[in-house]
């Protein structure tokens, strides 16, 4: 049944200028589609378990697709949309966003079973959290009834997604500015302990930050990312060299260690405010990031939704109606 596969979990966004977005996210329910389409969340899940287990990677790419289409205009599917001046095109997504045939698929099978309900902004929220769980991570509500868009902007998502040059006071800022607190964004940055970072992201940290990478991690990175730009570019690193493809609270154990892959991962553990809550997370999973994680995930999947009578159901993900 839809209903014993979206418990647990928790939402709430505070602040004055996101108040607005709130009552928009209160109109989301975990039994949107109960009616409508009961089969939903069983479809979804299939898909991503069958796509996961084809290849594990597949997990942090569904993940990532729905960080990256709420951080640019809401989630609203729009990411997800084909087309010359959109967010695939933008730096932070071209040659890097993946899953795209994932959710194709899903959305077919959707249709076949109840065409024109379920909206693509809700699989993208749904298999971002079967893709945790199925990498052996934490369950959560999903709060559904997402509409989607119909436009993407290009712009907007090479100026709202945080850069993995950022440094802290950036990463709080931009989460800051979707109405996440500093709290949530180290918490949703524990997603990096499954999935790849290619080596123009890193190219940087690996060769110029010496002092804060830990030198045998440098060493065996290096080997696959050169130093000359455009050299090696789209060569791919784990994020978490101990446990690639298991959602655990190893990446918050390598930040303590010097091995953060990212510039803006080590910033985490790098003297700073966020150190002590890097610390917690490295010792206790469970009762700690895992407890985090599913809060901010909620959270953040109610950034800027559409409900109501307000967007559409695309038919197809990648073109609006």
């Amino acid at each position: 049944m839809a209903n014993c596969k979206n418990t647990l979990g928790s939402c709430g966004i505070v602040a004055l200028i996101f108040l607005s977005a709130a009552l928009v996210s209160a109109q989301l329910s975990t039994d949107f589609y109960d009616e409508t389409c009961p089969d939903a969340l069983d479809i979804i899940e299939d898909a991503v378990r069958a796509a996961v287990s084809k290849e594990s990677r597949m997990g942090a790419s569904l993940l990532r697709l729905h960080f990256h289409d709420c951080f640019v205009n809401g989630c609203d599917g729009s990411v997800l949309l084909d087309g010359a001046t959109g967010e695939k095109n933008a730096v932070p997504n071209k040659s890097s966003l993946r899953g795209f045939e994932v959710v194709d698929d899903i959305k077919a099978q959707l249709e076949d079973s109840c065409a024109k309900v379920v909206s693509c902004a809700d699989i993208l929220a749904v298999a971002a959290r079967d893709s945790v769980v199925a990498l052996g991570g934490p369950t959560w509500d999903v709060q559904l009834g997402r509409r989607d868009g119909s436009t993407s902007s290009q712009d907007a998502a090479n100026t709202d997604l945080p850069a993995p040059t950022s440094d802290l006071g950036a990463l709080i800022k931009a989460f800051s500015d979707k109405g996440l607190t500093a709290k949530d964004m180290v918490a949703l940055s524990g997603a990096h302990t499954i999935g790849q970072a290619r080596c123009v992201n890193f190219r940087g940290r690996l060769y110029n930050e010496n002092a804060t990478l830990d030198s045998t991690l440098a060493t065996s990175l290096k080997a696959k990312c050169p130093s000359t730009d455009g050299t090696g570019d789209d060569t791919t690193s784990p994020l978490d060299p101990s446990t690639s493809y298991v959602f655990d609270n190893f990446y918050y154990k390598n930040l303590l260690r010097n091995k953060g892959l990212l510039h803006s991962d080590q910033q985490l553990f790098n003297g700073g405010s966020a150190d002590a809550q890097t610390t917690g997370y490295a010792s206790g999973m469970g009762a700690g990031f895992f407890d985090d994680f599913r809060v901010a995930m909620v959270k953040m999947g109610g950034i800027g939704v559409v409900t109501g009578t307000s967007g559409q159901v695309r038919v197809n993900c990648r073109k609006a109606n």
